[in-house]
C-alpha cells in the first residue's frame, strides 16, 4: 500500500450501475464479514487455529449475520428514509418505535452499548443523554456505519455528519469516531477510491489526536506486514472488552489494508485475527465490497446471506441487506422503478410492500 504522504483525492461517484453494484458490494460484504466472524468472536488468534485450523470460510452450520447486520439495516432504512435531513429527533423516535417499545429477539439488544442505550431510552433520556453509558466507546456505532458511506457515495464528510447524527443517541467521544472513519471510508470506496485515499478520507473525518486515528494509523502503517503485525499495534493485551471502538476500526482498516482492498483476503484477515471478530469483519466487508462491487464477492459467500432472522432486532425480521443497497442507491438508467420488498412506514413501524 502506498505511503499516507501521497493521497489520491476521493473520485466523483459513477454512473448509477456502478453506484448500485458497489452499494451491494458494501452492504453484503458487511452481511458476510459478520457471519463469518460471528463464530471467532472474542477469541485469540491461537484459540481459532487451535479449533479451525485458519478460517478460510464459513464454520458454522447455518451462518447468518448477528446484531451487526441487523442494527446495518435498520440505520439503512431509517436513512433511506430521512436522506440528509435525518436529525437525532428521528434516529431516537425509530429507536423507541422499532427496538425499545418492542419484545427483544434472543440477543436481547445486543451488545453494551445497546443495552445502555435502551436502559436509558426506556427510563426516559433523551438524545444525546441516552449516549451517556458505560460502552459509549464501543464499536457499536461503527458496525452499522457503512449504510451513510453508501448514501453518500464521493462524500465523506457527509457521511460522517450524517453517521453523527446517528451516532449521538448511543454513542460519544472515540464511539462517533469510529463510526465516521467506517461511513467516510465507504463513502470514498463508493466513488471508486483505491484503498490508500479510503483510509486518508476515514482519516480525515476524525480528530488527528484522537485515539480512534491513532489506532488506525498505527495498523495502517504495518498493514504490508500481515495480521500479526496489524493486531499486534493495536490490540491492549490484557483488555477484556474487544468491543473498543478505536481497536475494532483499526483492525478492520488493517485487515483491508493489508488485502490492498480484496475482498476475500480482507474479511478473512480480520477474522483470523480475533477480538470482535464479527464487527472487524463487517467493516472490512463493507470497506472491501464498496472497493470491488458485488461481483468480487465469492457466491457461495453470497448465497448463504438471507434475509435477516431478527434474532437480535425482531423488527428486522425478513428485511435484506441487498434491498438496503437498493434503497440508497438511485436506480440504473434504463431499468424501471421496481417495488421495494419493505417500506419504513411514516410513523416508523415497518411493513411489506
Amino acid at each position: 500500500m502506498a505511503s499516507i504522504a501521497c493521497i489520491p483525492s476521493v473520485p466523483a461517484p459513477g454512473d448509477a450501475a456502478e453506484l448500485r453494484a458497489r452499494a451491494r458490494g458494501a452492504l453484503l460484504g458487511l452481511a458476510i464479514g459478520d457471519a463469518l466472524g460471528a463464530p471467532a468472536e472474542n477469541m485469540k488468534p491461537s484459540e481459532i487455529r487451535a479449533r479451525w485450523g485458519r478460517i478460510t470460510g464459513y464454520v458454522a452450520e447455518n451462518p447468518a449475520g448477528t446484531d451487526d447486520t441487523e442494527y446495518a439495516i435498520f440505520s439503512g432504512l431509517l436513512l433511506a428514509r430521512h436522506g440528509s435531513a435525518l436529525t437525532p429527533a428521528h434516529v431516537e423516535a425509530a429507536w423507541h418505535e422499532l427496538i425499545a417499545d418492542r419484545d427483544e429477539g434472543p440477543f436481547r439488544g445486543a451488545g453494551f452499548s445497546e443495552r445502555g442505550t435502551l436502559e436509558n431510552l426506556r427510563r426516559g433520556l433523551a438524545a444525546p443523554i441516552s449516549a451517556q453509558h458505560r460502552h459509549a466507546w464501543s464499536d457499536g456505532l461503527a458496525m452499522r456505519a457503512a449504510p451513510f458511506g453508501v448514501f453518500a457515495a464521493g462524500r465523506p464528510a457527509e457521511a460522517g455528519r450524517l453517521v453523527a447524527i446517528d451516532g449521538s443517541v448511543s454513542h460519544d467521544g472515540e464511539g462517533i469516531y469510529g463510526g465516521q472513519a467506517v461511513a467516510a471510508g465507504v463513502a470514498a470506496a463508493m466513488a471508486g477510491a483505491p484503498p490508500i485515499a479510503v483510509v486518508a478520507a476515514a482519516l480525515a473525518v476524525v480528530p488527528d489526536d484522537s485515539w480512534t486515528a491513532r489506532c488506525l494509523r498505527r495498523a495502517v502503517a504495518v498493514a504490508h506486514r500481515g495480521e500479526r503485525a496489524v493486531r499486534s499495534a493495536v490490540v491492549i493485551g490484557g483488555y477484556p472488552w474487544t468491543d473498543l471502538a478505536p481497536e475494532a476500526v483499526a483492525l478492520a482498516f488493517g485487515a483491508y489494508a493489508a488485502a490492498d482492498g480484496d475482498f476475500e483476503q480482507s474479511v478473512l484477515t480480520a477474522v483470523n485475527m480475533g477480538r470482535d471478530a464479527d464487527t472487524t469483519a463487517a467493516v472490512a466487508g463493507a470497506l472491501a465490497g464498496a472497493t470491488r462491487g458485488v461481483s468480487a464477492i465469492p457466491a457461495p459467500w453470497a448465497a448463504a446471506i438471507t434475509p435477516a432472522r431478527g434474532s437480535c432486532l425482531p423488527a428486522m425480521a425478513g428485511y435484506h441487506v441487498l434491498d438496503v443497497a437498493d434503497l440508497l442507491t438511485p436506480a440504473p438508467r434504463g431499468t424501471e422503478p421496481e417495488p421495494t420488498d419493505f417500506v419504513l412506514a411514516v410513523d416508523g413501524t415497518e411493513t411489506p410492500s
